[in-house]
């Protein structure tokens, strides 16, 4: 099999935020109760901008391209092992490009129901504790502007 047929081992993690700092947080379909910011992998040839506004889209319906902001950070992790055989053999790490959006105010969401069951706006710190993924926790405190 060529690298094609797995999934890249990169992905983005978009905070989503209003100015008053409440922060979206989605709750996904599996594993239930993991609560967490936008993420989504990139797809092969394709940049980690195009796939933040990508994955914003597809898990919102929000179209707010020109608002995304590059935090410049990366993190890398290990994938778990239920999710492995998804990667190319040997590969056991993933690369994650966090990214931030700032909104005027809460907008509608439109969940995609196959990947998230609910979401809560919480002020910072609640949206931290709630993060189930550590590099999303670290995200929220470090991209939200506290106060």
């Amino acid at each position: 099999m060529n690298a094609a047929h797995y999934k890249r081992p990169e992905s983005v993690l978009v905070v989503v935020y209003t100015r008053h700092g409440d922060v979206l947080m989605l709750q996904r379909v599996q594993p239930p109760d993991f609560w967490q910011s936008v993420t989504g992998s990139l797809r092969w040839g394709e940049s980690a901008a195009d796939a933040a506004c990508r994955e914003l889209s597809e898990e919102t319906g929000l179209q707010s391209a020109d608002r995304l902001v590059d935090c410049q950070r990366r993190n890398t992790f290990p994938i778990v092992p239920p999710w492995r055989d998804r990667y190319a053999p040997g590969v056991d790490t993933n690369t994650e490009h966090v990214f931030k959006i700032e909104l005027p105010c809460r907008p509608a969401i439109r969940l995609s129901p196959r990947e998230h069951s609910d979401l809560r706006w919480l002020p910072r710190a609640a949206a931290a504790r709630l993060a189930s993924s550590y590099t999303n926790r670290e995200a929220i405190l470090q991209c939200v502007p506290s106060g």
